[in-house]
């Protein structure tokens, strides 16, 4: 049986239906994979923002510098620290949130070089220090696997939407605190890669750097969390920063697309090779039949797509690179 994580509240509720709605807004506005440039621009912001919760000096500059493949000068701790969370950043599709293998595989990229055993569970007790008083004591080391296998398995089973199945995973993470360093990172990288499950715009969506924004209120729920023993109030906070992240989002985003960008949108979103018409107005709501066509045969002829039948047994496919 599943242990219940937190105690639903009118907070929680109300977060969770206004977030379904802005990610309805998300898709009605074809924000789900936002413009190339944009998903630069947020995942340098998501991996800088992260680690300066850690104590990483590099500035957005310098991260961006990195992120191009440049050298830059700076501290070479937090330098690898970088190129680490890039190289794990930019295959975040690559990791299975359900799985307890791919989590650590992604501990051990995210921290190599940079502590001893990477990708592996503490064999030591761990405690937090705020000055010289303990702020959190984390459950001893033999029982870490247990904590993090019941977590996955909450994941896997519990009845929770995954957007509050994210902020229960982050804190209990942090609770548990499974490694020897790393742990931050770690809980605000997985949180994403199960959020990028519910939909594609959480890739590129840097809520981290609005966790770095409003950093004292993060430990601050992070502590309130440990003396209640549930989660619900760090819950009711997370809910607020996703929440607000996808309203900059919306704000700073909301495009026309024109046919090109229609029929490259269409070919990252949509899941199957072949399609019919009706299926691209499925994703294109608000754009006419006549319209529709018009953007099919244009991919013909730029050849994303190939076309068979006529009439009412047309079908389209999308021509895959290399084909």
């Amino acid at each position: 049986m599943i242990r219940k994580y937190y105690e639903g509240t009118s907070e929680i509720i109300n977060l969770s239906t206004e977030i379904g709605k802005l990610l309805g807004v998300v898709d009605s506005t074809y924000l789900r994979k936002p413009e190339t440039n944009l998903r630069k621009e947020n995942r340098i912001k998501s991996i800088q923002s992260s680690l300066e919760i850690e104590g990483n000096t590099l500035n957005i500059d310098q991260v961006t510098t990195l992120f191009n493949n440049k050298r830059v000068l700076g501290p070479s701790k937090d330098i690898l620290e970088v190129k680490n969370a890039i190289k794990v950043y930019n295959q975040l599709d690559q990791f299975d949130p359900y799985d307890l293998d791919s989590y650590l595989c992604a501990h051990e990229l995210l921290m190599q070089g940079l502590i001893e055993h990477p990708g592996q569970f503490r064999t030591k007790g761990v405690g937090i220090f705020k000055g010289e008083k303990v702020a959190h004591m984390a459950p001893p080391a033999w029982n870490v696997h247990h904590l993090m296998t019941e977590l996955f398995s909450y994941l896997s089973t519990g009845e929770d939407n995954l957007i509050i199945k994210s902020c229960v995973f982050h804190y209990e993470m942090e609770f548990i605190h499974p490694f020897m360093d790393g742990n931050g990172r770690m809980g605000r990288l997985w949180q994403t890669i199960i959020l990028m499950k519910e939909n594609p715009v959480f890739e590129y969506l840097p809520i981290e750097e609005e966790v770095r924004n409003t950093q004292s209120e993060y430990y601050e729920t992070l502590s309130i969390a440990d003396k209640q023993g549930v989660s619900t109030v760090f819950i009711e906070y997370m809910l607020g920063i996703i929440k607000k992240s996808l309203q900059q989002l919306i704000e700073t985003q909301r495009t026309q697309l024109n046919d090109e960008e229609r029929i490259l949108y269409f070919i990252e979103n949509y899941q199957q090779e072949e399609f019919s018409r009706k299926d691209y107005l499925s994703i294109f709501k608000d754009i006419s039949t006549a319209t529709a066509t018009r953007d099919l045969n244009k991919g013909i002829r730029l050849g994303k797509f190939e076309k068979k039948g006529e009439d009412r047994t047309t079908k389209y496919r999308i021509v895959k690179k290399g084909n």
